[in-house]
């Protein structure tokens, strides 16, 4: 019997209890606020609200929880849900002149990091230049699986969308 991992894919169930869990921040806006003063991925161990998820999560397969620490530090940080477009895209496009929300230089520093800790403090700063507005699947699965493979496409993704740098 093979062991069964997280995956946050589209209609996953796991992905599922992480919009609720996200939902329910909104009523409880304590722990919002409490996940949103990490600087660390300990300090987002130690809050209620993080192992409230990793229990839901647990019964859908092997958890990482440095992965699911770096997710939900983050998500708690989304003010809106944005469907459709991934984190990468939308880093891209979207300011009024066209050019990239997220500038190319930044973005090459992010692509750089390989640590989940430095992670948390890079993606928490692009966040706030989305305007607190993402697609939790993307963000979710991006974060929970950073490694080349993933690196490589968000790159994809952010040129196919970015305007040209000279």
């Amino acid at each position: 019997m093979s062991e069964r991992y997280l995956s946050f894919r589209k209609n996953s169930p796991e992905l599922q209890e992480l919009r609720e869990w996200w939902e329910a921040l909104n009523e409880n806006r304590g722990e919002r606020a409490e996940l949103r003063r990490c600087h660390s991925l300990a300090e987002v161990v130690f809050s209620p609200a993080y192992h409230q998820l990793r229990r839901v999560v647990e019964g859908y397969g092997r958890v990482d929880y440095d992965g699911l620490a770096l997710v939900a530090g983050l998500v708690a940080r989304i003010k809106t849900y944005t469907y459709g477009i991934s984190v990468a895209e939308q880093m891209a496009t979207g300011k009024q002149d066209g050019s990239a929300r997220v500038s190319g230089l930044r973005f090459r520093r992010l692509l750089k990091v390989k640590e989940k800790e430095e992670l948390l403090g890079v993606m928490t700063r692009v966040i706030a230049l989305l305007g607190g507005a993402a697609d939790i699947q993307s963000l979710a699965q991006g974060m929970y699986f950073w490694n080349d493979s993933t690196r490589k496409d968000w790159a994809f993704q952010y040129y196919s969308k970015g305007p040209q740098e000279k």
